[in-house]
Order: C-alpha cells, then structure tokens, then sequence
C-alpha cells in the first residue's frame, strides 16, 4: 500500500513535466514558423530585386523605346486670330489637347499669342509640319527627346517583384495564428501596397508623357497702321466761321469793358480834366508874362 501511494504522486509529476514541455517546444516551434516566414519574406524580396537586375537588362533591348518628345516653336503669322483658329482645329483633328492659350499686346503694331498644347505622338511630325506651312516665317525651332525606356522598365519590374511580396504576405497572413504575428505582416502589407502604388502612378506618369508630346508655340502679328486723313484739320470754312465769331466777340467784349470803364469813371476822369486844364492855363499864363 506505501508502495503505491508513493508511485501515483510521481506518475502525477512526470506527466505534468511532460506536458510543459511539450508546450514549451510548441512555442518554440511557432516562435520559428514565424521567424521563418519573415525571414522566407526578406530573402525573396532580395532574391527577386536581385533577379529584376538581370531581367531588365534584357528587357530594355527587348522593349520598344519610350521617348518623351517637347517642341518650341516662334513663328510669324499675318493674322493672330485666324492662325489661333486653325491651330485650335488641327489639335482638335489629332485629338490632342489645349494645355494654355493667351494673347497679349505690346503696342500698338505689336500683337502676341502663347499657346501651349499636347497631341498624341503618332501625330507630332504631322503638327509640327502644318503649324510651320500656316506660318508667315519661322524665328525658332526646338525640338527635344528624351528616352525613358530603361527607367519604365526598373519601375515595371519593380512592381512585379512588389505583387510578388503581397501576394506571399497574403498567404502567410491567412496561415497566421497569433494577434502578434498578424499585426506584423499586416504592417508588412500596407507598406509594400504602398510602395506599390507609388510606382503604379510613376508608370502611369511616363506613360502619359510618351503617349502625348508637349508643343509651345510663340505666336508674333506686325500690324502696319497707316494712319486716317484728318478730316477736323481740313474744314476751312468752319475754322473761319469760328475765327470770325472769335474776332467778334473779342472786339464787343472789349468795346463793352472800354464803356463801363468811362461811365464808371466819369467823376474821376472830370476832375483829371480839369485838374489838367488848371496846369495848362497856369503854364500858359506864365510864359505870357515873360513875353
């Protein structure tokens, strides 16, 4: 009976040594699962930048070139207007597109127009030409290309290896059992569908830089004015009437002013006179006596 009493306590003890154990190597276990799945993550991620290098080198001599093409162009028109019009109706026939259009005036003889427009690539030579054969003469002509096939190609690369990365992510989240192992790929996730989507849009940039070539032009008018006759300088008979009237009034008015003058000053002008008669007859009767 002691026997036995002595033995169940350390059956009792061994299994519960046991059973921590085991849960301690399933920790364990996870605990690697999950280190191996990020560690999984990482290498591929490495892995596929290491082979994009390889596979853009290849691409790029592959791919069809992606060229950027702008133009500037001065010329000179015998009519702003009508040459806006047809520029309008040709960006409208290629299915192109006003970006700016405005018109300013210097002087008088000087009228300008900048417009700035975009039209699809197929058509840029087509434009070009037609633009130069409207014009009166042609002051300046630009035009540049810029190749962006081997940057489109990085960014398309880039973006596979990136859906890859999500793609496994998305696996390890739906096999993933703890909160703390969820929380982590799911920061992982975000940040590469990010990264995605900042490519995707850069992508999307150069394409539409490569599908519609950009075009300025520099619109100049020289207005000749030649100037009107002037008809107010050659009336003569109104100038004489007009001459005539002004002699008139000038002589009443001064006729008028000499009348008010005299009757205003009647006492003042007789006490002159007589003032002045009194001198001349004493003068006078002076030189009298001496005679």
């Amino acid at each position: 009976m002691k026997g036995k009493r002595v033995f169940i306590p350390l059956l009792v003890s061994l299994f519960v040594l046991l059973t921590a154990c085991s849960a301690s190597e399933q920790s364990k276990a996870d605990s690697a699962t999950s280190e191996s799945s990020a560690i999984s993550v990482e290498s591929s991620m490495d892995k596929s930048v290491g082979d994009d290098q390889v596979v853009d080198e290849q691409e790029v001599e592959t791919t069809e070139r992606m060229i950027i093409h702008k133009a500037q162009l001065r010329v000179k028109v015998k009519s702003l207007d009508k040459a806006q019009v047809k520029i309008e109706k040709k960006v409208a026939e290629y299915g192109g597109y006003i970006v700016e259009s405005n018109v300013y005036k210097e002087n008088d003889e000087a009228v300008n127009g900048n417009m700035i427009v975009r039209i699809p690539e197929k058509h840029f030579q087509s434009f070009l030409k037609d633009t130069e054969e409207a014009s009166a003469d042609i002051l300046e002509r630009n035009v540049t290309g810029q190749d962006i096939t081997e940057q489109y190609v990085d960014l398309e690369s880039r973006v596979k290896s990136k859906r890859a990365v999500e793609t496994r992510l998305l696996e390890f989240m739906g096999n993933a059992q703890k909160t703390e192992d969820l929380l982590k790929i799911s920061s992982d996730l975000a940040k590469v569908q990010e990264e995605i989507e900042l490519i995707v849009g850069k992508m999307n940039y150069l394409e539409n830089q490569t599908s519609f070539s950009t075009i300025e032009l520099s619109l100049f008018e020289n207005q000749v004015i030649v100037p009107a006759v002037d008809r107010k300088n050659l009336d003569t008979w109104d100038k004489t009437k007009k001459q005539l009237a002004t002699s008139t009034n000038f002589m009443l008015a001064a006729g008028s002013a000499l009348i008010v003058f005299i009757i205003g000053n009647i006492p003042v002008i007789v006490l002159l006179v007589l003032v002045a008669a009194a001198i001349y007859f004493m003068i006078k009767r002076k030189k009298s006596n001496k005679g």
